[in-house]
């Protein structure tokens, strides 16, 4: 069948920008700004500390606050977001997982405030625990009453809220942390079989009101650079999610079945080096979801030219819109029905990823569902993204300006600023400034007797969205509601996915193993390396390709996962006696908590054990931590990980050669 234009054009997506930085207001100037010039929906991002339940003073929060998103302690946070901005004539994206509930419940306070009809606002919280445990480590709670605050937020909004969607099933970081496009397929899918099954066992919806939930459940996915693969990967979705709904959840409206999706375009290809080329990389990704009308995605944001270097300026947020803009309204994509329908070139790629993402839901169904799984499929992604890493090493990957076409001209792009907003170092003093004055001026008994019964209503099983709602209003500050929650429920640390070698098969490995053998021998015994996430990033991807191929080298390798203070490094190291520290952080907070641990190194009498740190790091920082004590800084144009261990060894030979 040919594709024939239609009638009418069909409706553009809706177009975000991801964006939160510093303080609420400067988010709010920044989101005024970018709907002035075109944005339809607004994507919050939210910093370190709000994401995993921590007031901006917090000693966790410690060079964290406004980094990687605006920082939301309470409800007069949330006022200054949102300030002028009609919540009821919004679209809103926020992305937020373990405390998906008190973000929505501030969020529906402040329209109140404003006085808008609630059953109006529309929107989407995250809300999706288990790729958190999975790929970007924001968790807080474990498994079960993460899926009960999910269950809640479905049943409250579905009633009072309508047009919201309690959870996006989120694969975007799945294919961030090394998922294969029938991975990515099959956990976002048992994910959203995960939540669907919770919510029906809790019986708060009743079996006729149930297809509406159903309906009410969206996607949050990933496009890579095989734009190919990736439309198919869209219509295989599609397929799969009606195939589920009505077969495993008997939903006959094929509204309810629709398969809705908002994304984000890949972040992990974007490259430090010749960054002016991920703009071509950007907009092919951009047309994987969008050529298809069958597949195509509800909203798009896009990552800016220049993230693989920091965080983006307001021109280059409005670059990636300009690129959604002229896809949408100067061409004629929106005039014709599907392109590929009838292709046998598409068909065929679509059949073979439903036919494995089948049989990974099924293996994922034997051991029990998502929760049970995820050790599995931890494991699973840290193996894939280890053979991404080898294929790029070994130059079977080509990608251009890092192992092919690697001669540049100087970029004007990055010429007078680095090409990167920074975000100011006094932000985070004035934010915990301002948080103690909040503290001071609000009504004391009033927070007592709002987390008094937030705190029952989590112990005896009731809907967790009035409490909070009730919480927010009386001026409950976020580190409240998380400590609240924590004690009902407790914590939880996610597996890390190293437990296993990933392969032999890696080009100049030998190499490093006699290196590290001839090392360990001269010394007596096996090299030590104690690989750190120090503050809230849970970006673990890098440090865990690093242990892998620590291990895979013949170091012993130390890694306890995410979300460790410096005092927990240094002391790890005290205690494992390591003979090299490893720090890795790409949330923007490198200075001062490398610091830290290089000071309390130093106190430790631990000066002579060489600390390296990977990240996001601008080059003038990077000069910053090796004149205070660094011995090596990796930026992501350190791809050649065999390069990193002969460093690492080289290291260690010296230090101990010193010592001897």
């Amino acid at each position: 069948m040919t594709a024939k234009a239609q009638g009418s054009k069909d409706r553009p997506w809706i177009f975000r920008t991801y964006a939160g930085h510093s303080t609420a207001a400067a988010s709010n100037a920044l989101y005024r700004s970018n709907l002035a010039k075109g944005q339809t929906g607004l994507s919050v991002a939210f910093d370190l500390p709000t994401q995993t339940g921590y007031d901006s003073d917090h000693a966790l929060a410690r060079g964290e606050v406004g980094k990687v998103g605006v920082p939301v302690s309470h409800i007069g946070d949330m006022r200054a977001l949102f300030d002028a901005i009609p919540l009821d004539q919004m679209n809103t994206s926020m992305t937020i997982n373990a405390t998906a509930a008190w973000l929505l419940a501030l969020y529906i306070a402040v329209a109140e405030e404003q006085g808008a009809d609630v059953a109006k606002l529309q929107g989407t919280v995250q809300n999706d625990i288990i790729k958190e445990y999975l790929s970007r480590g924001t968790y807080v709670f474990p498994p079960a009453p993460s899926l009960r605050l999910i269950g809640d937020i479905a049943a409250y909004t579905y009633r009072e809220v309508p047009k919201w969607n309690p959870m996006n099933v989120c694969s975007y970081h799945l294919q961030e942390a090394g998922a294969t496009p029938a991975q990515e397929l099959a956990y976002a899918l048992a994910t959203g079989i995960a939540v669907l099954d919770t919510v029906k066992a809790q019986g708060a919806v009743s079996d006729e009101d149930f297809p509406q939930v159903v309906g009410r459940i969206s996607f949050f996915v990933n496009a890579g650079i095989k734009f190919v693969a990736e439309i198919c990967k869209m219509r295989a979705f599609t397929d799969l999610w009606d195939e589920i709904c009505a077969e495993r959840y008997g939903v006959e409206e094929e509204k309810f079945r629709r398969f809705r999706y908002g994304v984000q375009v890949n972040s992990l290809g974007l490259t430090e080096q010749q960054p002016e080329n991920n703009v071509y990389r950007i907009l092919l990704e951009m047309l994987a979801v969008t050529l298809s009308k069958k597949a195509r995605a509800r909203a798009v944001q896009l990552p800016a030219w220049n993230e693989a270097l920091g965080l983006p300026r307001p021109w280059d947020q409005q670059w990636s819109l300009r690129m959604q803009q002229i896809l949408a309204y100067e061409t004629d994509l929106l005039e014709y029905d599907d392109l590929f329908d009838g292709n046998p070139a598409v068909q065929a790629k679509v059949d073979e990823l439903k036919a494995l993402a089948r049989a990974e839901l099924a293996r994922i169904d034997d051991m029990g569902g998502a929760v049970q799984a995820i050790d599995y499929m931890k494991a699973q992604l840290v193996e894939a993204n280890s053979a991404r890493l080898r294929a790029i090493e070994a130059g079977e990957t080509v990608v251009v300006g890092v192992n092919k076409f690697t001669s540049t001209e100087p970029s004007p792009l990055t010429a007078a600023d680095g090409g990167i907003l920074v975000v100011d170092h006094g932000v985070e003093a004035a934010q915990v400034d301002a948080l103690k004055s909040w503290r001071e001026t609000r009504d004391a008994a009033a927070v007592d007797a709002a987390l008094a019964d937030l705190k029952a209503a989590a112990s005896e099983g009731r809907n967790i969205m009035p409490p909070s709602i009730a919480a927010a209003k009386a001026g409950v500050t976020t580190g409240e509601w998380g400590a609240a929650m924590r004690e009902v429920f407790g914590e939880y640390r996610a597996p890390t996915g190293v437990a296993k070698s990933a392969a032999d098969n890696v080009q100049g490995l030998e190499t490093v193993r006699e290196a590290v053998e001839a090392v360990s021998s001269r010394m007596g015994r096996r090299i030590k390396f104690l690989v750190g996430k120090p503050g809230l990033d849970g970006h673990s991807n890098g440090a865990e390709q690093i242990a892998v191929r620590a291990r895979d080298c013949g170091m012993e390798v130390v890694y306890e996962g995410i979300r460790l203070t410096p005092a927990q490094i240094v002391n790890a190291a005290l205690e494992e006696s390591a003979h090299v520290v490893g720090l890795s952080i790409l949330s923007g907070s490198h200075l001062p908590l490398v610091k830290e641990v290089v000071d309390r190194m130093k106190a430790s009498g631990l000066d002579d054990v060489p600390l390296v740190v990977g990240g996001i790091i601008p080059e003038a920082d990077a000069t910053e931590l090796r004149a205070y004590g660094v011995a090596r800084v990796y930026t992501p144009k350190d791809f050649e990980l065999n390069k990193i261990m002969t460093d690492i060894v080289d290291l260690v030979a010296a230090e101990s050669a010193e010592a001897a």
